[in-house]
């Protein structure tokens, strides 16, 4: 599994290498946000397809997973941000990078973020390299498709309901609470977290897969600890609607009404 970890880690380095000089011509560091999911699907289906590496169906189910996250993810963000400017997060970095941006881009922005995709892809390598586990294997994939589906179905719909509402006249500046925006104010990120756990749950289905649960659990810890969903509301901290919105809907996990 070493020479997985060796390959994805070159590759991701290549591949964000070639994020970032665009995104220095363009001023725009966001652009990693549309590099994220797509470099995902492209280093995991490499691994798959380019070496030898047998494409089981079992196999081909996980990349499909994770193909069907990365281009849904990219092609939204890619959307959303069409004809806007840089966002805050980066414009932060920038400000406190003075003349040192582009370095200090290049290694907090495109390969930190490239290092965090080595890490989340082991469930790729677990299930490239190793046979599939004697126990209950079926159980583990149901399992982990179930979940990874609500979860990407629950971040899908809350990501398509929230562009809605911020297309609509009158709704600049204002704080969705409809639809599953209700039950929580971080949707995207609530059912973001519960896919990682279906790709993890199936990982299980392989032998060592206990090792695939280093991916959930690092992503749960970044966006409810560290880059998710702090950074929001730090954001929003000083908003009287937000404020009021945050005393009746929990932050991350729904409370069902």
């Amino acid at each position: 599994m070493q020479d997985l970890l060796f390959t994805s880690a070159l590759l991701i380095f290549l591949y964000m290498t070639a994020w970032f000089v665009p995104a220095q011509l363009l001023k725009n560091n966001g652009i990693v946000d549309i590099a994220w999911g797509l470099g995902f699907v492209a280093v995991a289906a490499y691994l798959l397809f380019a070496r030898d590496i047998v494409p089981t169906r079992s196999r081909l189910v996980l990349w499909g997973m994770v193909a069907l996250w990365g281009i849904r993810l990219s092609a939204h963000i890619a959307y959303r941000s069409r004809g806007k400017k840089e966002d805050f997060r980066y414009q932060n970095f920038r400000k406190k990078w003075g003349g040192y941006a582009a370095i200090g881009a290049f290694f907090q922005v495109f390969m930190l973020q490239g290092l965090i995709m080595v890490v989340l892809l082991m469930p790729v390598y677990v299930a490239y390299h190793y046979p599939t586990s004697a126990v209950y294997p079926h159980v583990f994939r149901v399992a982990g498709i179930a979940v990874f589906g609500f979860g990407f179905l629950f971040e899908a719909v809350g990501d398509w309901q929230l562009l809605r509402f911020g297309m609509k006249h009158g709704n600049r500046g204002k704080i969705i609470k409809t639809g599953l925006w209700k039950y929580t104010r971080h949707t995207n990120y609530f059912g973001e977290t519960v896919l990682w756990w279906g790709i993890g749950l199936y990982t299980l289905s392989y032998e060592n897969g206990w090792m695939g649960l280093v991916s959930p659990i690092v992503v749960t810890y970044l966006l409810t600890r560290v880059s998710g969903v702090p950074m929001l509301e730090k954001k929003y901290k000083d908003n009287p609607e937000f404020q009021a919105y945050a005393a009746r809907t929990p932050a991350f996990f729904p409370k069902w009404k």
